[in-house]
């Protein structure tokens, strides 16, 4: 296991929340339903947050996938929602361990500084959904450039991001025998320097039940250099497994917090709202859903540790993040329903902000992968059952 004891958690707890409390739930209220935090990720990012994954020598934090979890978690604890920013910790991976030394050097400082924003992955798409590999868009290979064609779904802030990184098809998909070959991965720059997008890209936001920022991107003729290319093509799919890995660990962490802000809040309720002439906390149909949500947050907190140190000492732990991810979602969830009934007809209103979070952890059920995928995942990977998909 790893000694996290140099990374001072509880000083980044400290530091994060008081940043938050400079927003407070109001703000988030506000920008509903559509608005961007963009006062909140800048100031994320110019105290260093947002950087916290990126090397020293690039001007980052250096912190381990742990340390950057404790950051999330704290968001979401505190009533604020990290989806606007997270992706771009899990995001960093695949340039950090695939990308070139060029590609570092000249990108890495900028984003740990803000100049530029690394926010959106481009992977999943309309057709092929949770089956990466049957993905179409293609990049063709011309000279020095390579010429994109193809949608994306699901891209969350691209309108926000000026980097993406993107998988597509260098093989098409009826050339190759193993669909996991002829993948490829590109560091894409997004924006001219006026802040437009270039040419042939076009991105249309997704309305959804909660604020996150999430879009379809078209790509038409789209030119971008050959040095956009991270690691070696045609290897794409499996350069970006660690992100995906990283990406379902941090997502436990955020539904940890949504967990941890549920039971703050109702427990606070409980104790105070007086029903009967005593406090309705007394009543075991109040305590016991709410005890029960506690530990399920507590036993997918263990798992979340597990899968951050088995992920940051370089080992496998493709089965630790993802079962991370859906005990932290089921928990989060647990929570923000026990902190309905616990509120009664005040959980449903605004002011209260459960109804607001209640929306937000309800995603990670369904992305960035379904919890039913993840339970295929273990029957085959870990208990040697047929693949059933």
């Amino acid at each position: 296991m790893i000694d996290r004891s140099g990374e001072q958690h509880d000083v980044i707890r400290a530091e994060v929340r008081r940043l938050c409390d400079k927003y407070g739930n109001e703000y988030w209220r506000e920008l509903e339903p559509n608005k961007y935090p963009e006062e909140f990720v800048s100031d994320l990012t110019k105290q260093g947050w947002l950087g916290a994954l990126i090397p020293e020598e690039y001007g980052g934090g250096g912190l381990s996938l742990g340390g950057a979890s404790v950051i999330l978690e704290e968001i979401s604890a505190s009533g604020g929602n990290p989806s606007a920013c997270h992706a771009q910790m899990y995001v960093m991976g695949t340039v950090l361990r695939h990308g070139s030394d060029e590609q570092k050097q000249k990108y890495l400082p900028q984003v740990a500084d803000g100049r530029k924003r690394l926010q959106a992955f481009g992977v999943t798409e309309p057709e092929a959904g949770s089956n990466t590999t049957m993905i179409r868009t293609k990049a063709e290979r011309d000279g020095d450039t390579y010429r994109i064609n193809g949608q994306k779904i699901w891209t969350s802030r691209a309108e926000y991001s000026d980097l993406m990184v993107l998988l597509a098809r260098t093989t098409p998909i009826d050339d190759v025998e193993n669909r996991l070959v002829g993948l490829s991965v590109f560091l894409v720059e997004m924006r001219n320097d006026d802040g437009s997008l270039i040419d042939g890209l076009t991105i249309n936001p997704i309305e959804t039940m909660m604020n996150h920022s999430t879009t379809e991107v078209f790509f038409d003729d789209v030119e971008i250099p050959a040095e956009s290319l991270i690691g070696v093509e045609g290897n794409g799919f499996r350069q970006i497994l660690d992100g995906m890995n990283a990406e379902r660990i941090l997502i436990a962490s955020e539904c940890i917090g949504d967990g941890r802000f549920f039971l703050e809040r109702a427990s606070k309720y409980a104790n105070e709202r007086i029903v009967f002439d005593r406090p309705i906390g007394m009543n075991q149909g109040v305590q016991f859903p709410l005890a029960k949500a506690y530990i399920q947050v507590e036993a997918a907190d263990l798992m979340r540790w597990k899968a951050a140190d088995l992920f940051d000492s370089g080992q496998s732990c493709g089965a630790e993040a993802n079962m991370s991810k859906l005990l932290a979602s089921e928990a989060s969830w647990a929570a923000g329903n026990a902190a309905v009934d616990t509120h009664g007809g005040f959980g449903f209103a605004a002011e209260y902000d459960v109804e607001r979070k209640l929306r937000e952890t309800r995603l990670y059920q369904v992305a960035p992968i379904s919890n039913n995928m993840i339970l295929a995942f273990v029957g085959q990977k870990c208990l040697n059952l047929p693949k059933s998909y």
